[in-house]
């Protein structure tokens, strides 16, 4: 008997989108994760026709996120994708850290089926929350006929995991593919495709089996005017694995940082160059320290932990 693949998994992990405040009017003041994955899909009647089942991962703000519910969030993912009933997973997340979270499972997991990741801006106590839309937009995509790969839908957009980023401070619409098209749109819940699903090699679950506090440690420095080394020099001498340097333009470092990086490499240290800016790549030219390419630092330091997790 051939089964239809028509079930979407949402795997809720907190969030603004299940955060609630005392007064429908403070979308500021508010505590995020307090609501269920399940009163999420209570609030969106519309989907009431879909076939869907809800699991709660984690319940954090995700500026919270760490190792360990990586770890255990890759690991719901893979195990609901391999059901050969569930056609695609939605994940209800916070914004601060989505689009590192995305980019994580982009590349653990690379799945030839959907994961849509879908947050909020505001809580679901608010006035107008966004929340409710997003997640009805993100379960189209995720049951949209073709669609794979790791992507963001929120406020009508879909973004590839890679060039996803979080660009507004409290906007609804804050999030924008910096240095590409955005892979689709949702239209009064059609999703029109505008680009190419994101797809890649898996690194696999193995890449990450490792206990979350035996990760490489990876930290992030900037240039700025008068950057010193004594930021890289206290990181190194306190064992650091690697370094992601967020330079300025196409990631020029001043003299002093780069002095520093280039001594902690010698030291062992693996350093890789980024940008501050919101877009555009760095270049790999001769004499200067490795390129992230166009990996932002965020994302350039899950790069390097999971490089250092495989070698």
């Amino acid at each position: 008997m051939q089964i239809t693949a028509d079930l979407i998994v949402i795997l809720g992990t907190g969030g603004t989108i299940a955060g609630t405040a005392k007064t429908a009017s403070d979308g500021v003041g508010y505590t995020a994760a307090q609501l269920s994955v399940e009163d999420l899909l209570a609030a969106v009647p519309a989907l009431a026709s879909r076939r869907l089942e809800a699991h709660q991962v984690a319940q954090l703000d995700s500026k919270d996120m760490d190792f360990l519910t990586w770890q255990r969030l890759a690991t719901a993912v893979q195990a609901q994708l391999a059901r050969p009933e569930v056609g695609g997973i939605v994940i209800t997340h916070g914004t601060d850290t989505l689009e590192e979270t995305a980019y994580f499972l982009q590349r653990v997991l690379a799945p030839a089926k959907p994961v849509v990741l879908t947050a909020a801006m505001r809580p679901a106590t608010a006035l107008a929350p966004d929340g409710p839309q997003n997640l009805f937009d993100a379960v189209q995509v995720a049951a949209a006929p073709g669609a794979e790969g790791v992507v963001v839908a929120c406020a009508g957009r879909v973004h590839d995991a890679t060039q996803v980023r979080k660009t507004h401070s409290y906007r609804v619409d804050a999030f924008e593919s910096v240095d590409g098209a955005l892979v689709a749109r949702v239209e009064e819940g059609v999703v029109r495709l505008l680009g190419r699903w994101p797809s890649g090699e898996a690194l696999g679950l193995a890449c990450i089996s490792r206990p979350a506090e035996r990760w490489p440690r990876v930290e992030i420095v900037m240039n700025h005017a008068g950057a010193s080394g004594a930021v890289v020099d206290a990181l190194r001498a306190a064992g650091v694995d690697g370094l992601i340097a967020a330079g300025t333009g196409n990631g020029t470092l001043s003299v002093a940082l780069d002095t520093a990086l280039r001594e902690a490499q010698a030291d062992g240290v693996k350093v890789w160059r980024s940008t501050r800016c919101d877009a555009g790549p760095v270049m790999d030219l001769p004499g200067l320290l490795p390129s992230a390419g166009a990996l932002s630092p965020v994302k350039a330091r899950i790069e390097l932990i999971l490089t250092l997790l495989a070698g």
